[in-house]
């Protein structure tokens, strides 16, 4: 009778350890659990061992086995069907952490057969005392919204976090915001969306009085929510337009870039509706420094800020006119900097700085990236075609190019001119 070689292997001593009879063994095993995970490696076969440990009063390795069936969730659909007792156990916890990650955990596993037992926690979490877990449950019917939204309506989740917006804290109001916006997004690009849909959001004159209420109190990411959704407003008439301006500015301080851009497009949408001219220079006056101050970010932020200035720039020229130096390329901007601060540049040229901006494009014509030569060539020739006065300066600093004998100067300094010819001759009234 042959004797059976015992198991072995990483996962066989994870689960005997899982299964130990020591609280701190077990905890210690979960850790491993998850860092195996977290480089890669399967260890979904440990499911039912995890799970054995989900009922604990240890906070951190609650959290631990919640992020473990985060998941694996999908692979073991089955199994997940187990913890749910836990589940709503968790969700009537004294401790409000807990009640809120067990809602959170809920809402993100995506698992079929846990939805329908989500519906009444979920409606009790709403109502907690706790703001920390209403604003969590907030954020969930958002999430069940994109797994069954026939669930959210028919359970009243979507009137719920419509009268959450009077939440006397002002995190649970950014997040109900956000929550609703995804909600209104969702439903609006049905093919069959109608304006009637509850699950749309109108913004009325009474919530846009708490969300201008709330907008100073909240975080960073509350804020952005509240401004996207003050861009959605529709101003009645100019005072209000001029009220909402007022009140959004001060954003305008804040160190988050997604902050300062959000309140821009607000002002930018709302000073449409603004009459006084006054308050209209003052506000195109308020706006140029925080947008100089982006260009100071990490490359990815400024290139952000740059794409949303060159759009500002084709609506407002006036905006940034006295601050092209602050585009002006460093020798360590990315290629991707660089050509977005030549296109602000070209649109930011005037006659009183044209010839600062051409001594700069012919200092970048002797860099080494002939792709940003080229293009800062190129830009020598939009800026003949776009200030008349200048185009013998421009032709100037063209043949002076010429006379480098670099191939790629002297070839795209001769497409320039050629295409200026052309675009000169076609111009005239003759032709």
């Amino acid at each position: 009778m042959s004797i059976r070689a015992p198991r072995k292997g990483e996962n066989y001593e994870l689960s005997v350890d899982l299964n130990s009879e020591y609280r701190e063994k077990r905890k210690d095993a979960i850790k491993r659990v998850i860092a195996s995970m977290t480089v890669g490696k399967d260890v979904s076969g440990l499911f039912p061992d995890v799970l054995k440990n989900m009922q604990t009063d240890d906070l951190e390795q609650k959290k631990l086995v919640y992020l473990y069936l985060m998941n694996y969730a999908k692979t073991q659909p089955e199994l997940v069907i187990l913890a749910v007792n836990t589940f709503v156990k968790d969700s009537d916890d004294p401790n409000p952490l807990v009640r809120a990650l067990a809602i959170r955990t809920m809402g993100v596993l995506r698992a079929e057969k846990i939805i329908d037992y989500l519906c009444d926690p979920l409606q009790k979490c709403l109502r907690d005392e706790n703001p920390y877990v209403r604003k969590t449950a907030a954020l969930c019917v958002a999430k069940l919204y994109d797994l069954k939204p026939e669930l959210v309506i028919d359970n009243g989740f979507l009137e719920q976090l419509h009268e959450m917006i009077a939440d006397s804290n002002p995190m649970v109001v950014a997040n109900t915001v956000a929550a609703l916006t995804d909600i209104h997004i969702a439903a609006s690009s049905q093919p069959s969306a109608s304006p009637n849909d509850p699950a749309f959001f109108p913004i009325s004159a009474s919530i846009l009085n708490k969300l201008l209420i709330a907008l100073n109190e909240c975080s960073e990411w509350g804020r952005v929510a509240i401004l996207n959704a003050l861009a959605r407003y529709v101003a009645k008439d100019d005072k209000e337009s001029e009220h909402i301006c007022e009140r959004v500015v001060p954003q305008f301080q804040h160190v988050n870039g997604s902050v300062v851009l959000a309140a821009v497009k607000v002002i930018m949408i709302h000073m449409r509706g603004v009459r006084r001219e006054d308050l209209i220079k003052q506000l195109v006056r308020k706006m140029a420094p925080p947008l100089v101050t982006l260009l100071s970010s990490p490359p990815e932020v400024q290139w952000v800020a740059l794409r949303n200035i060159n759009l500002l720039l084709q609506k407002r020229p006036d905006i940034l006119s006295n601050e092209m130096r602050v585009f002006f390329c460093k020798y360590n901007d990315p290629l991707y900097v660089k050509v977005e601060k030549l296109d602000i540049m070209v649109r930011l040229a005037g006659e009183n700085n044209v010839d600062a901006l051409l001594s700069e494009l012919k200092e970048y014509a002797s860099e080494v990236d002939v792709d940003f030569v080229r293009k800062s060539i190129k830009a020598i020739g939009q800026t003949a075609v776009k200030i008349d006065a200048a185009a013998e300066r421009c032709v100037h600093v063209l043949l002076e190019l010429i006379d480098t004998r670099v191939s790629y100067v002297v070839q795209e300094a001769v497409v320039v001119m050629k295409v200026g010819l052309v675009l000169i001759n076609y111009q005239e009234p003759n032709h």
